[in-house]
């Protein structure tokens, strides 16, 4: 069995086919030919993808009866208020398919301006009257474009999204595009144990 982490860069798309012109998997990475992405990242999200070609750990990893946390870096239009914090943590309304949603709590908090974080090609955009912040949340379910909504229900809209842990795994001293290959055993480490 083959098992790679992957910082997946912005505006990739989480699959090995093309769709639209727009870059994929096969662009920026060699794996073998029956190697995949558990789970997927949107097209304009970044951070942590496990690819590998066993098929029982998709299962393990994805279904929600599991519960495995994911950490997401979130940079959001405006000063991020603690109580938009809050009423995260506790969970809002989205919409999902075209019903409402509500989120299960998620753990949140605010990160410093002075994140650390690969630069962006292309870069955020800069607005000299309108500050960004960073927070940080750690999810257990994963809906489609869940983290994006979730912020604009409390009225920030997200610029840039990464996600920065994986079970044990983080992007910590990764770039975009590096890929990493892991053995069996520290995958069972990092997700499992």
């Amino acid at each position: 069995m083959q098992y790679y982490l992957l910082y997946k860069p912005f505006q990739v798309l989480s699959q090995f086919t093309s769709s639209d012109g727009k870059l994929c998997l096969k662009d920026i990475i060699q794996v073998e030919k029956d190697v995949y992405p558990v789970g997927r990242l949107d097209y304009d999200s970044e951070g942590l993808l496990l690819l590998t070609n066993d098929t029982k750990i998709n299962h393990q990893l994805l279904h929600p009866s599991f519960e495995h946390k994911r950490t997401y870096w979130v940079q959001v239009d405006g000063a991020i208020t603690q109580d938009a914090i809050k009423q995260l943590a506790k969970g809002v309304s989205i919409s999902v398919d075209g019903k409402t949603y509500q989120t299960k709590p998620a753990s949140l908090s605010i990160l410093p301006d002075t994140i650390e974080v690969p630069d962006r090609n292309p870069p955020i955009r800069y607005r000299k009257s309108i500050p960004t912040s960073w927070a940080c949340i750690q999810l257990t379910e994963g809906k489609n474009r869940q983290v994006r909504k979730m912020f604009a229900s409390v009225g920030f809209p997200v610029l840039r999204l990464i996600r920065a842990e994986m079970g044990k795994f983080t992007i910590d001293k990764m770039q975009p595009g590096d890929l990493i290959h892991l053995t069996e055993d520290e995958v069972q480490a990092g997700f499992f144990r």
